[in-house]
This record gives structure tokens, C-alpha cells and sequence, in this order.
């Protein structure tokens, strides 16, 4: 149980408000990403649009984050989180009511790019204010809490989203974000704590010339891994160039201004760097769950829609549940200890996968997906613990953001390439007429490269901790 240490406006201390405004941000930040993708066959319908047209709806959204959710940790950092969380919630809630009350598709897609404006401010912010509104020795059990919050709104997404279709229209899941944004708002005002301003001779300004750079980097990099669906040409490719040119702008950009929006000397601390990767990595293998599942479990194991969605959410639901439980672990047994038995959890579930028969069962497939996924909510737990315990105060909303958006870039990268593996390890054009048993042997390499990839996670981890124990490591950390 956590202890109360923030008072609220009538003195009584309640670090529960302040974890309730924290869980119920990061709860509607992943809702927003997941609720919408069951709408987009009603959406071309109402709209009379294809489904390239539509899927800006959902893609809007996710570049609005990727590219900008470092900047807003950074942002947070010099004008204070909770000024800008709170306005990051009003900002959410506004374009959620926006959305819904859009009549032309491109003030839909407009509505949702500022929503994930919001969305950004309050998934970066929302785990940097962990350090200040929890002892940090539950550091920990808020992580893990702050990490069921966002895996149920992912899974509660599509269901709750066909039911309001259902019930009520389209316009219903986006209204049903503006009473939980309000609920969201007044929790974090009456209980987050207040930002403590520095001295005039600490503040430093923001780095506009970086956040533009970044921004544009990272908006080339994704659009480079999505646009096509599933095809790789000569935009994608120009896209790719660019954000490679952009990288390269940055750094110099970066290594020239007083004011960085990142600190290039952050990337000598050997521990962030490795918990950066793998965050990376695990993200690309948790994506080929969601890009291999529905091929798989409709063509191989022979399911309809229905049962391939109620299966589908059993992931998001092991993860969920495993979420707080994840957090006590890592309070008493320690991040690093932890962060290497969640990968050895990945790693194990994603070998099982590559070695099924044609035909295993149901039963067969949901136990390593349940494995996979309860490990990787223990590794993102221990993960992030370990990243954001004793870290500079002005550093906290900056590296959350980064931790963010290594997340998102593997998930993004995920989405291509782990699904570009699939459909040439299935052998065949069009992976949705495929034989059921190409089927099943392109889900069996695909996890074989994914128990790759996450070994190569556990071989990062393995050296981190090892430098870790260097007497050079503590100063060197410090430096940076």
C-alpha cells in the first residue's frame, strides 16, 4: 500500500488523488489510441472515404506522439509538469469534444492530431511526476500501476469502442473521453503537488530549432514504416533518407545550443542507452502479437471475428493484471533483477511460439501470448524503475519522454518490419487468402526472430548490469 504524502488543497495529505489523476491520464492516452481503430469502417461510411483517408484518423494521433513527446518532457521540465499536464488534460479533452462533433473528415484528422498533442503531454508527464508524488521506495508499485492503466486502455479500447458504435454512433467514442478528461483535470488540480520555480539564474530557454528538428526527424521515420500498408517504395525510402539526414541535423544542431532541448551527454550514461534499446526491441516483438494474431487465429486455428477479438484481448489483459503485482516485485527485489527475469519471460513465450505444431489447439497459442505479454508488463515496469530512479529533477520529464518514445518506435517499427517478415516467411502475396499452413509457418519464423531480438535485449541488460558494477559506471553516470 502506498503511503499519503501530498496534501490536497484542504490540507489532507492523498498521494492516492495524486496517483488517481496520474492513472487515469495514462488511461485515457492509450483508450485514445486503441478506441479508434474499431471505428474505421463506420468512419468511411459516414465520411464516404476510402481506407487510406481514414487511417490518418488513427495515424495523426500516434505521429502527433511520436514526434512530439520528447518535447513536451523537456517543455514540462522548464515551465513546470503540472502546469503543463493540466493544460495537456484541458488540450485532450477540448479536441476529444472536437472530434466529435467533426462534419468534415479533415477537421476529424486535425481534432485528432491535437489530441495527440494532448495525449503526448500527459503520457510523458504522467510517469516523471512518479519521482515526486511516490516514496521511492514504491517507486516501483506506481510504475506498475501507471503501466496497468495503459495496458487497459489499450485492451478495453476496441470493445468499449464497438459497443458505443453499436449503442449510440461514431461520435460516441470520442464523446466518452470529455467527463473522464474533466474527472482527470480536477484530480491533478486539487492533488499534484505544486511546481517549484527555479531561480531566474537556473532557467534556461526552450530549444525551438531542436523541437522542429526532432519533430520532423521523427515524423519522416514513421511515416516511413506505415505508409504503404505493408509495402516498402520509393517514398518510403526517401522518407527513410530524410529522417537519416535529420538525425545527423540534430546531433549538430544539438552539440551547438546553450539550451538542448536533449543533452547529448546524457547518452554516456551506458545504463540509459541500454535501457533505451531495449525498450526498443522488446516494443518491435510485443507489436508482432498484434500484427501476427488475427492471420493466425482466423486462418489457422479457423476463428470468426468475434472469438479473434475476445482472444486478441487476452494479451492486453495479462498485462493488465499483472501490471501492479509487476511493481511490488520490482520495490522488493530490485529494477535490474527484475528487467532480466521479464526478458527471459519474452523470450521464453516468443521460442514456444516458433516452435508449435501446425495445429496446436487454442490453448497452445494463448499460454505463450499470456507469458509474453504478463513479461513484458514486468519488464516495462523494472525498466522504467530503473530509468527514472535518482535521476536530476530537471531531467525527469525529458528522459520520460524518452522512455515514451522508444516504446512507440518500436511499436511503429514493429508494425512494419515484424509484419513484413511475416507475410515473406508465409510465402505468398496476400497473407489473407493464404494456406493455413503457410500461415502457421510464417507465425513460427516471425516469433523466431522475435526470441531474437529480445536475446539481443537480454544480452544489453546482461552487459548493463555488468558495467553497473564498475567503480568508474557511478561517476560517469553522474557526469552525464
Amino acid at each position: 500500500m502506498l503511503k499519503p504524502i501530498i496534501k490536497g488543497r484542504d490540507g489532507a495529505p492523498s498521494v492516492r488523488g495524486a496517483l488517481a489523476s496520474l492513472s487515469l491520464s495514462m488511461l485515457l492516452s492509450s483508450l485514445g489510441t486503441s478506441i479508434a481503430n474499431v471505428g474505421l469502417p463506420t468512419l468511411a461510411q459516414a465520411f464516404t472515404a476510402s481506407f487510406q483517408e481514414v487511417q490518418w484518423i488513427v495515424l495523426a494521433y500516434l505521429l502527433a506522439i511520436t514526434t512530439l513527446i520528447v518535447s513536451v518532457g523537456r517543455l514540462g521540465d522548464l515551465v513546470g509538469r503540472r502546469r503543463l499536464l493540466l493544460c495537456g488534460i484541458i488540450l485532450f479533452t477540448v479536441a476529444s469534444l472536437l472530434c466529435g462533433i467533426a462534419p468534415r473528415l479533415w477537421m476529424l484528422i486535425v481534432a485528432r492530431a491535437v489530441q495527440g498533442l494532448g495525449a503526448a503531454i500527459m503520457m510523458a508527464l504522467a510517469m516523471a511526476f512518479v519521482g515526486e508524488a511516490v516514496p521511492q521506495a514504491k517507486t516501483g508499485s506506481a510504475m506498475g500501476l501507471l503501466g496497468t492503466m495503459s495496458a487497459i486502455g489499450t485492451a478495453l479500447g476496441p470493445s468499449l469502442g464497438g459497443v458505443l458504435i453499436a449503442a449510440i454512433g461514431w461520435r460516441a467514442i470520442f464523446f466518452v473521453n470529455v467527463p473522464l478528461g474533466i474527472l482527470a483535470f480536477l484530480l491533478a488540480q486539487r492533488y499534484l503537488p505544486a511546481d517549484r520555480r527555479a531561480p531566474k539564474t537556473e532557467r534556461t530557454g526552450f530549444d525551438y530549432a531542436g523541437t522542429l528538428l526532432l519533430a520532423l526527424t521523427l515524423g519522416a521515420y514513421a511515416l516511413a514504416v506505415t505508409l504503404g500498408r505493408g509495402s516498402f517504395g520509393t517514398l518510403n525510402m526517401a522518407l527513410l533518407l530524410a529522417a537519416a539526414f535529420g538525425v545527423g541535423l540534430f546531433v549538430f544542431a544539438e552539440a551547438r545550443t546553450a539550451s538542448p532541448l536533449i543533452r547529448l551527454t546524457m547518452f554516456r550514461d551506458p545504463a540509459l542507452n541500454a535501457s533505451l534499446a531495449m525498450s526498443a526491441l522488446v516494443s518491435t516483438v510485443i507489436m508482432a502479437t498484434l500484427v501476427v494474431g488475427p492471420f493466425y487465429l482466423s486462418r489457422t486455428l479457423g476463428l470468426d471475428a468475434a472469438l479473434v477479438g475476445l482472444v486478441m484481448s487476452v494479451g492486453p489483459l495479462a498485462a493488465a493484471l499483472n501490471g501492479v503485482p509487476s511493481g511490488r516485485l520490482v520495490d522488493r527485489f530490485g529494477a535490474q533483477r527484475m528487467t532480466l527475469f521479464g526478458l527471459i519471460g519474452v523470450a521464453s513465450g516468443a521460442f514456444i511460439l516458433s516452435m508449435l505444431p501446425a495445429r496446436p489447439g487454442l490453448s497452445g497459442y494463448i499460454a505463450p501470448i499470456v507469458l509474453i505479454t504478463a513479461s513484458y508488463a514486468l519488464f516495462q515496469t523494472a525498466n522504467n524503475t530503473a530509468v527514472m530512479t535518482d535521476i536530476r529533477q530537471d531531467q525527469r520529464g525529458v528522459i520520460s519522454g524518452m522512455l515514451s518514445l522508444s516504446r512507440n518506435l518500436g511499436l511503429v517499427t514493429g508494425a512494419s518490419v515484424m509484419g513484413a517478415v511475416f507475410a515473406f516467411a508465409s510465402a505468398t502475396s496476400d497473407v489473407t487468402t493464404a494456406h493455413p499452413e503457410a500461415v502457421a509457418a510464417g507465425m513460427r519464423i516471425t516469433f523466431a526472430v522475435a526470441a531474437i531480438l529480445v536475446v539481443v535485449a537480454l544480452v544489453i541488460a546482461i552487459g548493463g548490469r555488468a558495467l553497473a558494477t564498475r567503480p568508474w559506471f557511478q561517476s560517469l553516470r553522474d557526469r552525464a
